[in-house]
């Protein structure tokens, strides 16, 4: 232990080394990146400039969207640096607030995405009171809960990864920094580390998935109970776009935090790091406006008005 030298960066090893795949690779991902950023800064635009979109639901999408902006900036950036450089490294201070800001990501994600869900149930479920019950208070209160119970979790997360100490081997198999891969790098005790995490994890769950789950039972029963078949198509669009976004984002996020270590796979681990950090970051706005007509309207709007302002 003793000859072992300190880590002080980290290699991040990312998809390929092939120089001819380095240059596809950048070219995808700054695409993506780029279509990241202009989905969800016009997804934003449009709620905010729209007055009917000025709704719980589109409050919440705003902030999904702002929320998918910054999560792909935590790590695409630095992704297409190190492949456009070759260097791959970052500094040991970078992966860990790399790591920190991924856990508030991914966490507050998770709890606006049990906001929408509730807001779906009371839509769907008690349209009546709709309007009391979602008020501009209560959506203020769970899009700040989110962001403060999600600062928390990272913090306690991160804690116990400032007193590792690295050593040895120093090679990340991602292309971002990550708890699961700091951990498995650690040459001291992650017991600690490892009880943190899986607390954490179960608490969040228990706040979060049970608010998901209970909306969507009430919402399918509510919705099976309607007699046209119009009328439950409408009930079920309002929550098609929800479902797939849910559906995308938990699916990815719990295969790579919480299957078996003994099962292990690269290749799969690198595949949904990708879909949930660089993938849905993209697709979110696109499912969104797809399948809604208040959004494309209030789209189609402002791209007439950037139109207007080219040929004027």
């Amino acid at each position: 232990m003793k000859n072992k030298t300190t880590v002080n960066y980290f290699v991040l090893l990312g998809i390929s080394n092939n120089p001819y795949a380095q240059v596809f690779l950048f070219l995808v991902f700054l695409v993506i990146y780029l279509q990241t950023l202009l989905g969800n800064v016009v997804i934003m635009l449009a709620i905010r400039n729209d007055p009917h979109l000025q709704t719980p639901m589109y409050f919440f999408l705003f902030h999904l969207s702002f929320l998918d902006l910054c999560y792909s900036s935590v790590t695409v950036p630095n992704m297409l640096q190190n492949i456009l450089t070759g260097k791959k490294t970052i500094s040991l201070p970078g992966c860990i607030t790399q790591m920190s800001f991924i856990l508030l990501m991914g966490c507050t994600e998770a709890f606006i995405l049990s906001a929408m869900a509730y807001d779906r149930y009371v839509a769907v479920c008690a349209p009546l009171h709709y309007v009391r019950i979602m008020d501009k208070r209560l959506c203020g209160q769970l899009v700040g809960g989110a962001w403060l119970i999600s600062a928390f979790f990272s913090l306690v997360n991160t804690a116990p990864v400032l007193v590792l100490h690295f050593c040895g081997t120093n090679k990340i198999n991602g292309l971002s920094c990550e708890l699961p891969s700091l951990l498995a790098l650690s040459c001291t005790e992650t017991t600690v580390s490892q009880m943190v995490f899986l607390v954490s994890v179960l608490l969040l769950a228990f706040l979060s998935v049970p608010i998901t789950l209970v909306s969507y039972i009430y919402i399918i029963f509510t919705i099976l109970k309607i007699q046209s078949t119009a009328g439950r198509h409408k009930a079920f669009s309002t929550c098609s776009s929800h479902i797939t976004v849910m559906v995308l984002y938990y699916g990815a996020v719990l295969f790579r935090y919480l299957r078996s270590s003994s099962v292990p796979s690269v290749a799969l681990d690198r595949l949904f790091s990708i879909q949930y950090s660089v993938l849905t970051p993209m697709l979110n706005p696109i499912i969104y406006s797809l399948n809604n007509r208040e959004v494309k309207r209030a789209l189609r709007k402002i791209l007439g008005k950037m139109q207007g302002k080219h040929i004027s």
